[in-house]
């Protein structure tokens, strides 16, 4: 089976995406206790959905809604707890929205259940490395894949991490993604090399300036700065003081290849993506 490549609009139910066509927008909505950013603030179901519908109105294209933290140092948490979590809310946003949701996860029973209950797509933080179950449930059911790029689990993955390519390292690991995903039957995927997940400031700097490197396997490429440790470590500013540092991360990601970003401020992301797409597509 092929997987969608450059060209073809990209499918979630109803909705069609041309991923190469602007840079779209998913809302980061976490629905946990300790996320290194909004830890607590949408643990509550009520204030999950209202952020939810918050970032709609503010020009989301997607949600990604997750219910574990992959922090660093953090420890897993249950499959029972995190279907608690993030189940109730897939099921109230899509009834209420009509973009395409995503579960956060790497678990194939937390898909199923999330898949069943409305997503459209997985966003796997080990990009099908640590499940190997996860690939048949989204090919079942006729969901879409982000791949992201990690080193090691979110306990260990900032203990020193080294490589002796970076670029080509985490290539070689969404390639075996890919495979994995094509394979399964899975044919829509989006790759994600992984700001923040077993890098150092340097890695995450080459990988935003070398982004258009993940733009080698024809999917679209999706990129996670927003308020991450490496602006932090930049600016030396606390996690709520990083939005400026994100509009420029943002800015780079999209002008060196970016198709999707992640972010918490979907408002102030749209918006600066809006005039980087404008300063990309213009010809005069």
């Amino acid at each position: 089976m092929q997987m969608n490549v450059i060209g073809k609009p990209y499918t979630f139910g109803p909705v069609k995406y041309d991923l190469f066509a602007r840079t779209y927008i998913m809302g980061v909505l976490n629905v946990t206790p300790d996320s290194f950013s909004d830890g607590g603030m949408y643990y509550d179901l009520e204030k999950a959905v209202t952020r939810g519908l918050e970032m709609v109105e503010e020009g989301a294209d997607f949600i990604d809604v997750g219910g574990e933290s992959s922090r660093p140092g953090t420890e897993p948490i249950s499959t029972d707890e995190e279907l608690r979590r993030v189940i109730p809310v897939i099921e109230r946003l899509a009834k209420s929205v009509d973009i395409p949701i995503s579960i956060d996860t790497y678990k194939s029973a937390v898909a199923v259940h999330a898949l069943d209950a409305g997503a459209a797509i997985v966003n796997d933080i080990s990009g099908l490395h640590f499940d190997g179950e996860l690939g048949g449930v989204v090919a079942k059911r006729n969901a879409s894949i982000i791949l992201m790029h990690i080193k090691g689990t979110p306990r260990t993955m900032q203990q020193n991490p080294t490589y002796e390519n970076v670029i080509e390292e985490i290539c070689s690991y969404l390639q075996e993604g890919i495979r994995s995903a094509q394979e399964a039957g899975i044919v829509q995927i989006i790759v994600d090399p992984g700001i923040g997940f077993g890098k150092t400031l340097g890695h995450n700097l080459k990988v935003l300036r070398k982004l258009g490197e993940f733009r080698r396997f024809g999917v679209p490429v999706m990129v996670g700065p927003s308020r991450k440790s490496f602006i932090g470590a930049i600016l030396d500013l606390p996690v709520g003081e990083r939005v400026e540092g994100t509009v420029a991360a943002l800015a780079v990601a999209v002008m060196n290849g970016a198709n999707v970003v992640r972010v918490h401020d979907v408002k102030e992301m749209k918006r600066a993506a809006k005039v980087v797409d404008a300063c990309m597509q213009s010809e005069s």
